[in-house]
Parts: C-alpha cells; structure tokens; sequence
C-alpha cells in the first residue's frame, strides 16, 4: 500500500518535459513571408494579364472601327474609267465566301454597268461604332452616305447603314460580311 505523498503503482508516471518556445520569428521568415511573397507576385502577374488583354481589346476594337471604314469606302467607291482597277483594289480586302461573292457581282453586273452607263460611286463614312470585337473577330456598325453619278445626271444620295464583320487573317482584318442594315 502506497501512502501519502506516494506513487500508486496503479497511476502511470506522467514526466512533463517542457516544450521548447515557438520560435515566431522563424515562422515569419520561412512560412509567412515567403507565402505573402508568392501570393502578391500571383496578384500582380494576374493583374498585368489582365490589363494587357484590355489594352489588346481596346486595340482590335479601334483597329477594326479603322479598317471597317477605310475598307467600306474602298468597296463603295469607283469611277467608270477605273472601275476594274478601284475594284480589284478592294477585293483585297475581303475573305471567305463574301470574297467569291463580291468578285462575281462586280464581275457580272457592276463593272460592266459603271462602263456602259459611266456611273461613279463616291462613299464616306459619316460615324462608326464597334458591336463586338475580340482579337480574330470584329463586328463594327458603320454609317455610310454615298453619291452615286450616272452619266451627266444629278448625283444621288443615299445614307445606308452597314453592318461589317471582320477577321483577322495572318495579322491583318479583312471583311468577311457586309450587311446593310
């Protein structure tokens, strides 16, 4: 029988060793730091990212406003003495199945009705405004007023309203659809 002040031989012997201390400082400078470290270089990677994707939409949108109207007035605009040449010019500008369709329109009725009837087109674009635009497609409204002379009569107006879509093909957009709206 044990007595007072006593191990039983029934209790285990609990030795408490002392823990060394948290070393905090060590904590800091090999867990906390590096991870703050890594988390603000992934913050800042993310966000340079994203501000070179909106600077390349806000690019593909201006440079698709530029070519859809620069290239609407090519398509738009001739004279009857060269109507061959301002029309092949603009057929360069095209792709796809518009590219074949437009070729066999000016081939079969607009070349040779500027010839016979001397009819000069002149086209400018009064306003722009992109719908969509990404870095391989654009869809840009554009507003049009276009002259048309036939022979010595008086010019005629007309305002249409184009729809233009584009691609951008090996780094230059070319028009894939040209709708009035």
């Amino acid at each position: 029988m044990a007595g007072a002040g006593e191990a039983s031989d029934d209790e285990p012997e609990t030795t408490t060793r002392a823990r060394p201390p948290i070393a905090w400082s060590r904590v800091l400078a090999y867990a906390v730091l590096p991870a703050l470290a890594l988390l603000l270089a992934l913050a800042a990677g993310y966000f340079k990212w994203a501000v070179g994707s909106a600077d390349d939409l806000a690019r593909a949108r201006a440079e698709s406003v530029r070519v859809a109207s620069e290239d609407a007035v090519a398509l738009l605009s001739y004279k009857a003495e060269s109507v061959d040449k301002d029309l092949a010019a603009a057929r360069e500008r095209l792709t796809g199945d518009f590219k074949d369709a437009y070729t066999e329109l000016t081939r079969q009725v607009v070349i040779p009705g500027a010839k016979e009837k001397h009819i000069t087109a002149a086209a400018k674009v009064n306003a722009a405004a992109p719908v969509s635009a990404t870095a391989n497609h654009a869809v840009v409204l554009l507003y049009v007023n276009q002259t048309v002379t036939i022979g010595e009569g008086a010019p005629t107006d007309t305002q249409p309203v184009i729809r233009v879509a584009l691609e951008n093909v090996n780094g230059r957009w070319l028009v894939s659809h040209f709708d009035p709206v």
